[in-house]
């Protein structure tokens, strides 16, 4: 009687245990998810420019088709991804405005008193140009083709041949194009801007903007004056513009197929350095909001 009762203890011990590093384990989670959240409320530039830069692609659409048809051949990509292209400036004030207002309004004494670390805060904050703009407008911009094409279908006339529709398997593929541009330049190739974005906003006392550019300017000038040479110039252009392993957003669908290389862009060294620099960037914003107080 004793054994069995001794066994049921231990049982019930272990079971605790284990309730509580499972517990323990997702509180992390669960804090890095209350931390996004709050970004969202705080922020509402995130979903409100895309969404309102889409609904003017959607008005400017429906009036051309009202008025003059043009000729749209099939197929096509999906054009002019305006709510990506907003997204990413969004990304950038956002990343260069984040640390430095909570450090401004002296918010951040109020947050670190929370049992929040700074590597959650940092990366809750990082997942936001990262993750959740790109894939919201990728959604945006994947809802506003819909609308563009029952649009065509309601308003011209029937038997019209002058305003084409691309077809299911056309749009789908389509689709996928552009999701794989979503990944590789919105998330991978533009991470180390953000990344450098969000170290100037949690080091600098004022005008983040300027120093998050002069000392590229100043570089590509020495570079320039000393060297005769535009290295530095061209690998900026190419980081802003998404590099030439990267499939752009836009052009002729045939072009882009073409420029469908995942294997090629996986492993360029271009993108694995920038990974690794956006990952070092990423450690000393860490850093700097632990020890930074407010302005």
């Amino acid at each position: 009687m004793n054994s069995q009762s001794t066994a049921m203890r231990e049982s019930s011990s272990d079971w605790q245990v284990n309730e509580s590093r499972g517990i323990a384990s997702a509180v992390p989670i669960r804090r890095f998810y209350w931390s996004v959240r709050r970004e969202l409320w705080e922020n509402h530039s995130i979903y409100i420019t895309p969404l309102a830069v889409a609904a003017l692609a959607v008005l400017g659409y429906l009036i051309l088709t009202l008025g003059v048809p043009v000729p749209m051949p099939d197929p096509r990509l999906l054009d002019e991804p305006y709510s990506m292209a907003a997204a990413f400036v969004v990304g950038i004030f956002y990343s260069l405005d984040t640390l430095h207002d909570e450090r401004r309004d002296r918010s951040i004494l109020f947050w670190k008193s929370l049992p929040v670390s700074d590597l959650t805060t940092v990366l809750s904050k990082a997942s936001i140009p990262l993750l959740v703009l790109p894939l919201f407008s990728f959604a945006i911009a994947a809802a506003t083709e819909v609308i563009e094409m029952g649009l065509t279908s309601v308003v011209r006339p029937a038997g019209d041949l002058s305003v084409a529709t691309p077809s299911t398997s056309v749009f789908r593929i389509s689709l996928g194009l552009l999701l794989y541009h979503t990944v590789t330049v919105n998330v991978l190739w533009h991470a180390p801007i953000y990344s450098w974005l969000l170290l100037v906003s949690g080091w600098a006392r004022r005008a983040t903007f300027l120093w998050a550019a002069l000392p590229w300017i100043a570089i590509c000038a020495v570079e320039k004056i000393a060297f005769n040479t535009s290295y530095c110039a061209a690998m900026l252009r190419d980081r802003f513009v998404g590099g030439p392993e990267a499939v752009q957003g836009t052009g002729r669908f045939v072009d882009a197929l073409s420029r469908f290389t995942p294997g090629r862009f996986l492993s360029s060294p271009s993108l694995w350095i920038g990974l690794v620099v956006a990952a070092v960037f990423l450690t000393a914003s860490v850093r700097l909001r632990r020890y930074q107080g407010a302005i």
